[in-house]
This record gives structure tokens, sequence and C-alpha cells, in this order.
């Protein structure tokens, strides 16, 4: 489960220096929409393909009205042509009056969009494959067929007033020729979107730069975006596509999926909160990601892992000791990220031998005891010394400075420190003060 660690900084959060209205990591390019981007959340469509997933209509109720308080743009679900319930599925979200829009994900064939039209859903994602590997070894059409199929359920699904948007698969490994005439056939007959899509996740942002800039030069419809993260860059690739001008970004909760699954929500907003802060915070509700993260972790029988972005156990955690003084003068100067606006809290870990005083000093104040620096110094100096042994536990730390305080009011505490030698006499201090 995503933890947000109990201890902050110094009880309350610290004000920032004042940022500029325009952030220094926002895109220039001309073409960017860092700052104008919809989110396609498909946990429930690509996270069905996740190893581990299997969600109940319930469940994906949760998960539906759990995203839609996030705030995402669409939710995209499972086709209705892969089960019976699957097409109850989207009958079912469909009319739960959210205020994201629902989409399906079909292939490029007239049967499942008639079924998908049927369940009411808002619009249609039409994929199939155009690499060589897929023509040959998947479905085993040429290109010629591929575009008259795309036209002709295009057109029908248009013709019902639907929204769509025709996406070729492993467009990485397709011919550049072939992309941009499919991609020009549909847009000329008012295809909503064109989707680009790294089925087996080889693309890196500078490929992800090119391609995306140049279809944006020969179509005038929006362009979306699905990059997995086979080979790490999924969050890196999205961004770089939003900087060459797409529109859309498909992503899932934890990044769950086929394989190593796709862009994760909570890491893109993440990027995106960097590059244009204003426009994140004012359309996405941040606070909501961990409990939406909690949700599909608890469905699939996963934990959040610790470098979680934003909800991860260590993603607001500050251990060394000169990054501690700092973060406790400036919060700004380690993170880049502030905890508040996730709903999370920044933790100073402070029981090990890299601690610094600044940060035990800080602690004593939170725990309101009558302490100097140079007390500070001397708690500091006894901390490392056991944590070359084992580190200590936030528990320990603080049975040492109260102990230490209480040692100090009754007037002995010069030799105090020098009683402990082991990390196991701190708990013989705990049991005194619980006689007492």
């Amino acid at each position: 489960m995503a933890q947000s660690n109990g201890l902050s900084s110094n009880g309350t959060h610290q004000a920032r220096p004042k940022e500029g209205v325009t952030s220094p990591y926002m895109s220039n390019d001309p073409n960017s929409n860092v700052g104008n981007f919809k989110i396609i959340e498909s946990t429930l469509r690509e996270g069905e393909q996740f190893a581990n997933a299997f969600f109940t209509t319930e469940k994906k109720i949760e998960i539906a009205k759990a995203l839609d308080e996030v705030g995402v743009d669409y939710l995209e679900l499972t086709s209705p042509a892969a089960s019976e319930q699957s097409r109850n599925d989207c009958k079912v979200i469909s009319s739960l009056g959210l205020k994201a829009k629902i989409l399906t994900h079909v292939r490029c064939h007239m049967d499942d969009a008639k079924l998908a039209i049927d369940t009411g859903v808002d619009g249609l994602d039409v994929v199939i494959g155009t690499s060589s590997f897929l023509r040959e070894f998947s479905h085993g059409k040429d290109m010629e067929y591929i575009t008259k199929q795309a036209v002709e359920v295009i057109s029908y699904i248009k013709s019902k007033g639907l929204e769509v948007r025709f996406s070729t698969e492993d467009s990485f490994r397709s011919d550049l020729v072939d992309l941009l005439s499919i991609y020009k056939a549909v847009d000329k007959i008012g295809v909503n979107r064109v989707g680009i899509a790294d089925t087996v996740g080889c693309a890196n942002p500078r490929q992800v730069y090119e391609l995306v800039k140049t279809l944006r030069s020969v179509v005038s419809c929006d362009i979306e975006c699905h990059f997995h993260n086979d080979t790490g860059c999924a969050i890196a690739n999205a961004y770089a596509a939003l900087e060459a001008g797409a529109t859309h970004i498909d992503t899932s909760v934890l990044g769950i999926g086929e394989r190593n699954g796709i862009t994760p929500l909570g890491g893109l907003l993440a990027r995106m909160y960097v590059g244009d802060k204003d426009y994140v915070m004012k359309k996405y509700d941040l606070t909501k990601i961990r409990e939406v993260e909690n949700i599909v972790a608890d469905a699939v029988e996963v934990t959040v892992p610790f470098n979680n972005y934003i909800t991860g156990y260590c993603a607001f955690t500050h251990k060394a000791g000169i990054h501690a003084k700092a973060i406790l003068n400036n919060p700004s100067t380690y993170e880049i990220l502030n905890p508040h606006d996730f709903g999370m809290t920044r933790y100073v870990s402070i029981g090990h031998r890299l601690t610094g005083w600044n940060a035990v000093k800080n602690r004593v104040e939170q725990l309101d005891l009558n302490l100097t620096d140079d007390d500070a110094k001397a708690v500091t100096a006894k901390i490392k010394e056991l944590a070359d042994v084992r580190p200590l536990s936030l528990d320990d730390v603080d049975v040492l400075l109260r102990s230490y305080h209480q040692a100090k009011e009754d007037g002995n505490h010069t030799h105090f420190l020098d009683k402990i030698e082991k990390p196991e006499h701190i708990a013989s201090f705990s049991s005194e003060a619980a006689v007492a």
C-alpha cells in the first residue's frame, strides 16, 4: 500500500519561495502541448492485460469512480467483443454519469464497431497492426486493405455520432511512408484522433519527438500516444510526444498492463507538474492519486513500489545530513515536487550514521524538549555511533532524546550518553519510563 510517512520536517507545511508565472522547466517548443494535454486512462483496458489482473464489475466501478475523482479526461475499457462480461461492463460504466468520457478499444472491424456502439460508450478507439511483423504474423493484411478497412469502420462510427480514434499498432517498427499515408487518409474523413503506439517499448524520446513532429505537420486532428515501458522510457516518451505536438497520452494506474505495462498515471502527472504546475493542479486532483493506486494495488495483489512516483515509501524521505539541513531550511533545495500538493508528507530520517545535528535538533523541537544546540550535537554523535551497529527506529531516537532531556532536568546528563554502548541499551530507558 502507498504510504504517507507521518513525520513532517517541522509539523507544518513550509512556505516555498515564490515561483514565477512561467516555469523554467516549461517547454518552449512552438508545437508543445505540455500545458494543454488530455489523459486517456486505460487501467480498465490495458490494465486488464496485467498478469495478475482480474477486475469484477464492482471493482471496475470502484476504479472508474476513483479515476474520475482524479479528473482524468477519458476512461478506456476492454473491448465488448472480448467477452460477455466485458460487454456488460461497458454498458454499466457508460451509465454511471461520470465526468470522464467513456471509450472502448476495438479492432478495426465492422462487427466490433457495431457491438461497441450498442453499449452506450462515448467513443471508440480503433486499432490495427501496421508493422511488417504484425502484417505477416498477426492479421496477414496488406496496407491497401488496412487503409480501406479503416476508412469504412471510421466512417460508420462517425455516422453514429461517436468520437473515434484510429491507431496503428507497433508504430515505431512500421514503415514511415505507410504510417503517414494511412494517417492522412483517416484525417481526411474527419477522425477525431490518430494514435501512435510503441507496442513493444522500443522507442526513445528522440525518435518519439521526430515521429510526432512529422505527423503533426501532415494531419489536423488530435494525436494520441501509447507507450509501453519495456525499456524504461514510457514517461520520457510521453513528455517528448507532448513537446512535439501530441494532445492525448494513455496511462494506467501504477503503469500496469501487458508485460511491463505503459506510462503510469502518477508518474506522468509528476512529470507534467514540473512542466506546467498551474495547468496540472487546476485540472487534476493530485491528492486522489494515492487512493486509486491503493485500490488497484490491492485488486491486482501487488504492493506500491518503495520508489514509486509521488506515493512510494521513499518519495519524500530525506536521509543524508546535508540534505536534511537544506530541506529543513527550504524544501525546494531537494524537492522538485511539493508533497503537500499530492496529499503526502515529508519525512526526515534521522536514526542512521548519515544523520546531521540539524535534523536531530528539528526532532527536539517537534518533541518540545528544552535542549541546546550542543545537546543536539552530543545526541547526534551518539546516534551515529549506535547506528554503525544497526539503524535506529524513530522510537529509539525519541527515547534517547527524552531520556537525555530527563537526565539534564535531573542534573546528571554529563556522562549519560557514555552509558549507552549498544542500540539495545536504549530499550532499558524505555522500560524505566514505563515503570515510572
